[in-house]
């Protein structure tokens, strides 16, 4: 669990918890289904655990009608929502409601959010800080294309999730790149960050708390099944196409087999994210291994906390249930709230 220094003192019963999470229209019936199906399942663990929880589920964008009956005063938010329904890249915008609104919600603040959707801005943030990330450069529509480092991946600078990474994102030519920047720019509509492709191993990294940062045990994602470098990466049909090539070959061992100086400097170079992104009681780091130095790929202070993601079986493989690790997250918010860090577990 969290260190001593991050406990709260006081009793789940006293701990009401609003969790909060958006199911957009225009999805399908089963993507609605999965995420109500996996948003039940944190807030019945929560209840085991428990906290008094209810559901609320956003469907638009009235976040401030959704939430009108609860008091800030006396409830935690627990912020699931990807987005407002209807409005692109605003996983930013549920923080900033929330703040406007005076909750206490768990997660990263708005600032930190709205930072983390931009690549570029937290490539020159880790650049800045001394943290290794991988060689980069941001390509706009016109821009005459120079790069001589290959292998390369193309992204899509303001996308999560993976979206826009395929196989066919990895590039090892001039020519190559030349004809999937343009892709990019095209399909998404923004500008396109090219990487120097860090073909090593590849690891998952959850990382928790505030004051003291505990790191869960570190997944590695194999690929030793692909022979093509270009298979050799985690994009978004390895996440969300069950059957595809990349689901169901790329094995996940948990935890990674590292010896004590890796595991040392795997730790300390994604607190050192952690900290320089501002994130706030949780966040995952995906990273890479190339002659001895781990470079940061991406840092999500907005984490998926599923029950069968990484940072859940990351928290089993240490120990906590599934409810134990939601209620860490709660109790770590509640720090925040003007009523529950005064109380005490004699309350």
């Amino acid at each position: 669990m969290l260190k001593s220094s991050e406990a709260l003192d006081i009793k789940p019963d006293k701990i009401p918890v609003v969790l909060l999470y958006n199911v957009d229209p225009d999805w399908t019936d089963a993507e609605k289904e999965e995420v109500v199906g996996q948003s039940t399942k944190l807030g019945l663990a929560l209840i085991e655990s428990g906290y008094p929880t209810v559901f609320a589920s956003i469907a638009d964008d009235d976040l401030e009608g959704c939430l009108g009956r609860f008091d800030p005063a006396s409830h935690i938010v627990f912020n699931w929502c990807e987005s407002l329904p209807g409005i692109s890249h605003s996983e930013w915008l549920v923080a900033k409601r929330l703040e406007a609104m005076g909750f206490t919600f768990t997660g990263a603040g708005s600032e930190t959010l709205a930072l983390a959707q931009d690549k570029a801005a937290v490539k020159a943030l880790l650049d800045a800080a001394g943290i290794p990330t991988p060689a980069w450069r941001i390509f706009q529509a016109g821009e005459a294309v120079r790069w001589e480092r290959f292998p390369a991946i193309v992204k899509p600078v303001n996308e999560h999730c993976s979206a826009g990474i395929s196989r066919d994102s990895v590039v090892l030519n001039a020519v190559e790149l030349a004809g999937r920047i343009p892709f990019i720019l095209e399909t998404y509509r923004q500008p396109a960050l090219v990487e120097d492709f860090i073909d090593g191993r590849e690891f998952h990294v959850s990382v928790w708390g505030n004051e003291i940062l505990t790191v869960l045990p570190v997944a590695e994602m194999d690929f030793a099944f692909f022979k093509d470098i270009r298979d050799r990466l985690c994009g978004h049909d390895a996440k969300f196409i069950p059957g595809s090539d990349a689901y169901e070959k790329i094995e996940t061992r948990l935890p990674a087999p590292l010896d004590p100086e890796e595991k040392t400097a795997l730790e300390n170079v994604c607190c050192d994210a952690y900290r320089a992104l501002g994130c706030r009681d949780y966040a995952r780091m995906d990273v890479r291994l190339r002659d001895g130095v781990f470079y940061i790929l991406d840092i999500n202070p907005n984490a998926d906390i599923s029950h069968d993601a990484s940072m859940a079986c990351a928290a089993e493989a240490a120990g906590i249930s599934y409810g134990q690790m939601g209620g860490a997250i709660v109790r770590m918010a509640a720090r925040r709230h003007p009523v529950f860090r005064q109380l005490t577990i004699t309350s």
